[in-house]
């Protein structure tokens, strides 16, 4: 299963930012060779999560990107676009495409606050929007050039 405070982990949100395996393993005062195995069954854990809660949601799969942990898909019984990611702050998480009043909704804050963060922790630029629905919007397809851009397992 998926264990956040893991090694592995701290290696591959390492290099989510950019940082190159000779620069992780420099940090960390290992191999680079272990670096490399450290993240290859990382990938291995952030896909069966990632696939593991599409199935769970029953969100029918379009694309995953085990580098970015961030996996696109369909929500069948909602019949909406939905994206599960990996925040290093606040876990897994799964994102349905949807419209309404955010601003009459109880989870408002911690929509804006759960995006603005997941923007930051992947080192996107956004416009500043009070709306969650428009900012997620944006994030989402800032992240598909990004995993598109970055290749896709």
């Amino acid at each position: 299963m998926f264990l956040p405070s893991s090694k592995q982990f701290e290696f591959w949100a390492l290099r989510r930012k950019g940082f190159a395996n000779i620069d992780i393993a420099k940090i960390n005062s290992i191999s680079r060779q272990a670096v490399s195995r450290a993240l290859l069954r990382m990938d291995e854990k952030v896909a069966k999560t990632l696939l593991e809660m599409a199935k769970a949601s029953q969100i029918e799969v379009e694309s995953l990107n085990s580098r970015y942990g961030i996996l696109f898909g369909y929500s069948i019984p909602l019949k909406v676009n939905a994206i599960i990611f990996v925040s290093e702050k606040r876990g897994i998480q799964v994102w349905y495409e949807h419209g309404g009043d955010c601003n009459s909704c109880e989870r408002y804050r911690q929509c804006i606050e759960l995006l603005w963060d997941f923007a930051d922790e992947m080192n996107i630029k956004l416009e500043k929007v009070a709306n969650p629905t428009k900012l997620a919007d944006e994030l989402f397809e800032e992240l598909r050039r990004l995993c598109h851009a970055g290749g896709e397992n």
